[in-house]
This record gives structure tokens, C-alpha cells and sequence, in this order.
């Protein structure tokens, strides 16, 4: 089975936002930005059809999503999917930030950069609200592992 834990190709949460907000400035329009985030939820790794459970169930999503952690030498990895394509592909960004991070860097990076990338003007009431619900759940793993 492929490793369904998400490795950091950015060296810090602060890199890793600045490379999404400059991924998402190439787009002029909200339309291929959509896509572009599609295509990343359809990058993630496969996550384990054991895992899609309510244990790994992310409360607070109009979608299905589902999160897993691991922590090796003091990072927290994450795993994560939904059964929703755009919302997968918002799953695929908090894991770009979030995961192959220590916990105190995971609870120092306030996803208030969704909001400054513009993604959370640009979602439904409801996409917001689950993309909120998704950083709480990672911030709450990463305080466990902390």
C-alpha cells in the first residue's frame, strides 16, 4: 500500500502558503483556480477505504471528509480525503501547510491564510465553514501529539 501520509515539499507552513497564494495568483478567474485546487485533492495519496470511517470523520463538513495523523520524530503527518473533488482539493492545500510539521508550528500557523488567499470569500457558506472545521480538527490532532 502506497504511504497515505503527506510529505512537506515546502521547508516551513510559511513557505508553503507563500507557494499557494503565488500557484493562485496565475489564475485570473475563480473558474481555473477551482480546477486548479480539483487536480490537487486528485494528487493526494489514496487514503486507506479502512480509514474512511467516523473515527477519521471530519464533523462539520457538508462533504464527507475524512483525516488521519501519524508523528515521526516529532512531526505530525497527515493524511486526509473527501468525496467531494473541490473539497479534496482543499484537503490537498491544509496538507501542504500543516503536515510534516511539528506541533508547535501546526498551532502557530493560523488558517487565517485561507481567508488572505482568498478561499474562503470564494467558497459557499457551507465549503467555509468545513475548510475551518478541517483546520480545527488538524490543530486539535496536533495539540494530542503535542
Amino acid at each position: 500500500m502506497e504511504n497515505p501520509f503527506v510529505r512537506p515539499e515546502d521547508p516551513s507552513a510559511a513557505a508553503a502558503i507563500a507557494a499557494i497564494g503565488e500557484d493562485l495568483a496565475v489564475f485570473d478567474d475563480w473558474m481555473d483556480r477551482y480546477q486548479f485546487i480539483i487536480e490537487l485533492g486528485r494528487k493526494l495519496p489514496p487514503f486507506p477505504a479502512a480509514w474512511q470511517d467516523d473515527a477519521h470523520r471530519v464533523a462539520g463538513c457538508q462533504s464527507k471528509v475524512w483525516l488521519a495523523a501519524t508523528t515521526e520524530d516529532g512531526r505530525m503527518y497527515l493524511a486526509g480525503t473527501s468525496d467531494a473533488a473541490i473539497v479534496a482539493g482543499l484537503v490537498a492545500l491544509l496538507l501542504r501547510v500543516y503536515s510534516g510539521r511539528d506541533a508547535a508550528e501546526i498551532s502557530a500557523t493560523d488558517p487565517v491564510f485561507l481567508r488572505d488567499l482568498g478561499l474562503l470569500g470564494a467558497l459557499s457558506t457551507n465549503r467555509g465553514n468545513g475548510i475551518a472545521a478541517m483546520a480545527r480538527k488538524i490543530h486539535e490532532l496536533a495539540a494530542a501529539v503535542a
